[in-house]
């Protein structure tokens, strides 16, 4: 059910860029050709859903600083036997890993990011993440969860100066997305 979802939503996305679309294609490719591509243990690469969670005003980011990478990253991760959809599986790792409620997610993927990761479990491997817009409807007291060493709102336009290419290009599509 979560591959079949992956599938659907990628081939609905329209990709903002040619970047973007040659991404599109690949995931959907590496679809076709593994039934367990959605799964962690699939390699040497995987699909993973992830959040850039923005405050009610769209002003703030919500990032955490992962203990294993060890930088500002985006709430996000592999995705679970329990998920039936891909946005489905963005939120509940938003959920899990900020402890917000009254999180709404975008329907549609905001951008996607495939990256090598050098540490943890599934270093050597490639994330295939499918990135989404998620909104703290509600209060923005985050309780930190045992996979950061550290949560915080930094202003979208102003990010910690360690953080990732990927989750720069995320935040820059985000404000945009926002403003125009």
């Amino acid at each position: 059910m979560l591959h079949e979802d992956a599938v659907r939503t990628l081939e609905e996305w329209t990709a903002p860029d040619e970047d973007q679309e040659q991404l599109r294609k690949h995931y959907l490719r590496h679809l076709a050709d593994q039934p367990d591509g959605m799964w962690r243990n699939c390699r040497p690469e995987h699909l993973t859903s992830s959040a850039l969670v923005i405050d009610a005003s769209g002003t703030q980011v919500l990032l955490t600083l992962h203990k294993v990478v060890g930088r500002w990253l985006q709430l996000g991760g592999h995705c679970e036997a329990g998920d039936t959809i891909l946005a489905g599986a963005a939120l509940r790792e938003a959920t899990e890993e900020s402890g917000l409620t009254g999180l709404s997610i975008a329907a549609s993927p905001l951008q996607l990011s495939r990256h090598r990761l050098l540490a943890g479990g599934c270093a050597g491997a490639f994330h295939l993440d499918v990135q989404f817009l998620v909104t703290a409807t509600g209060t923005t007291d985050y309780i930190l969860s045992e996979e950061s060493d550290a949560l915080g709102w930094f202003p979208i336009t102003a990010l910690p100066p360690d953080v990732d290419h990927s989750v720069q290009s995320l935040a820059a599509r985000a404000h945009h997305h926002l403003t125009t």
